[in-house]
């Protein structure tokens, strides 16, 4: 019974994977899903906001960062090429993704802003204090939500407050955070700290920025959980390290598994008490664990699944990823790029999985449902 189920879910994972490859290619003939696209989160979708951050030391604007990038340009995204908020721009029927807010003058935001524009930060998380200790500095959520709140005013002074309503209502607000509040959570606590409490602060502070976001009119939130953390790179190295044995680092997925039905519950309540409000959440958890489980379809072939392409040492990730550092020669293998993020690869499966696939990954429903509400 077990291998039947097993064998449906990766049968409609494939096939969902089929009909995002035809929505990419429908793309180059029709205008987006969506008017604009507002992007939210750390550096699982950061495309260049750290670039400008001047006491910043999360940044990544240096080879071999965006290697498979077009032009191999470095561009201050957290992998070898595009990211899931660059994929998914694409299948939304956008020709790239919406673009740094930091990188924005004033004449290109006043064109930008009917588009989108991308608020991510590297290192930064749903809590103000989280990545401050280990980076320097990082823009919190509470500020990407002040700068997106200064774009809505801008729109409201040149275009009026209806125009404004009207856009904001039927664009995609795509969020991508809290891995690192769980990080910092986790090598805080010494295992002294009350997880239950941890995640229920963890879901209030998320419930507190997608309330504010919908009183600046957003109604269309796409939303991704946090992903199976314990399994990166760097925390099967922090497993070695403290245990002297090889796996994933169990706290942090445990943190990471039970966050997702207590967001997933939080969400429901909350769109009943929002007039208008829709959302689609992913389970990044699930998607993982279904590609540690499949690693080789007809889709993709991963052939690394716990070593960094990019990176030095047990894991790739005793030595940071740069110019110096061992590269793979396939990223395509490899499910991660460097010790804290996917390849390309890899992203481009979340992107597919987020955009068109079914109630086992997603819910209540897909990104591409949402736009078409």
């Amino acid at each position: 019974m077990a291998k039947h189920a097993a064998a449906y879910v990766l049968a409609a994972l494939c096939l969902l994977l089929v009909l995002a490859a035809t929505d990419a290619e429908a793309t180059q003939t029709r205008q987006p899903l969506v008017p604009a696209m507002f992007v939210f989160g750390d550096s699982t979708v950061d495309v260049g906001n750290n670039n400008n951050l001047r006491k910043s030391i999360a940044k990544v604007n240096f080879s071999p960062y965006g290697i498979d990038f077009p032009g191999s340009t470095p561009t201050g995204r957290f992998s070898n090429g595009f990211n899931t908020a660059d994929l998914l721009a694409q299948l939304l029927g956008f020709p790239m993704s919406p673009p740094a807010y930091l990188s924005l003058t004033g004449g290109t935001l006043r064109s930008q802003m009917y588009k989108g524009i991308n608020f991510a930060s590297g290192g930064s998380g749903l809590a103000d204090e989280t990545g401050r200790l280990l980076f320097g500095q990082v823009i919190p959520m509470s500020l990407q939500l002040d700068y997106f709140a200064s774009v809505v005013e801008h729109m409201t002074k040149q275009s009026g407050s209806r125009r404004t309503a009207s856009l904001l209502c039927k664009s995609l607000f795509f969020i991508s955070t809290g891995s690192n509040d769980m990080f910092q959570y986790s090598l805080s606590r010494n295992g002294r700290g009350n997880d239950y409490e941890f995640l229920r602060g963890f879901v209030a502070a998320y419930k507190s920025y997608i309330t504010a976001l919908y009183k600046l009119g957003a109604r269309k939130f796409s939303l991704v959980s946090v992903p199976a953390l314990g399994c990166i790179p760097s925390q099967r190295l922090r497993r070695l390290n403290e245990t002297g044995t090889q796996g994933c680092y169990d706290p942090l997925n445990d943190l990471s598994l039970r966050s997702y039905p207590m967001l997933a519950a939080m969400l429901q309540e909350l769109a009943h008490e929002l007039p208008g409000m829709s959302y689609s959440l992913g389970d990044s958890f699930a998607m993982v664990s279904f590609v540690f489980t499949n690693p080789r379809t007809k889709d993709w072939n991963f052939k690394v699944l716990v070593a960094a392409c990019c990176g030095g040492g047990p894991f790739g990730a005793a030595y940071p990823c740069d110019k110096s550092a061992p590269l793979c020669g396939d990223r395509d293998e490899y499910l991660f790029w460097d010790a804290n993020h996917p390849t390309q690869a890899a992203s481009a499966i979340a992107a597919q999985t987020l955009f068109a696939g079914d109630r086992t990954f997603v819910n209540p429903i897909n990104v591409k449902e949402l736009a078409l509400l």
